[in-house]
């Protein structure tokens, strides 16, 4: 078993924290930046700030599909919360910081598309002709805590491994 060194308070302030900067970093773009013509570089054509309302998932997937979205993302943020109470005691911390990131991401969007029907994003990257589909901040979250995710299973399975001795697990006898 693992110390827990954050209160479970401390992951839920995390999420907040994530959700905040989305809903801020929204209104600020909403406000200043004009909806489907401006484009402010920041990094040359590599990085652009871009306002555009996006009524579908990634890459502007299953559009109009509200009553879906809404239904899916209280379904996962209801599984994250169980998850990250179940795994509380037991789960290493850069599990539950991930819950957390994708928890306060998730609920970023739910709140967009709950309210007003449509995600604001704003993230513009270009790689020579190719656009990267536009995104916010809450699926940079969502981005990240997935892949912190996926590290801290491979870092469990590799823990695993070597405490059974250079990752190779012990035969069982057979009987004869």
């Amino acid at each position: 078993m693992q110390r827990r060194i954050w209160p479970v308070w401390a992951y839920y302030a995390v999420a907040i924290v994530v959700f905040l900067i989305d809903f801020v970093s929204k209104k600020i773009v909403s406000n200043n930046i004009e909806q489907d013509n401006e484009r402010i570089s920041i990094l040359g054509d590599f990085f652009i700030l871009s306002h555009i309302r996006n009524r579908g998932a990634a890459f502007g997937m299953l559009q109009e599909q509200r009553l879906f979205f809404l239904v899916i993302t209280i379904a996962v943020v209801a599984g994250i919360l169980w998850y990250l109470h179940r795994s509380y005691r037991t789960g290493s911390m850069l599990l539950l910081f991930a819950l957390a990131m994708i928890l306060g991401g998730a609920v970023g969007n739910f709140l967009d598309r709950a309210l007003f029907g449509e995600v604001v994003d704003f993230l513009q990257f270009n790689f020579g002709s190719y656009t990267f589909p536009i995104f916010n901040l809450a699926d940079s979250a969502i981005c990240i805590g997935v892949a912190i995710v996926i590290l801290d299973s491979l870092l469990a399975m590799k823990r695993e491994n070597n405490q059974n001795g250079n990752g190779e697990h012990p035969q069982e006898q057979q009987s004869v």
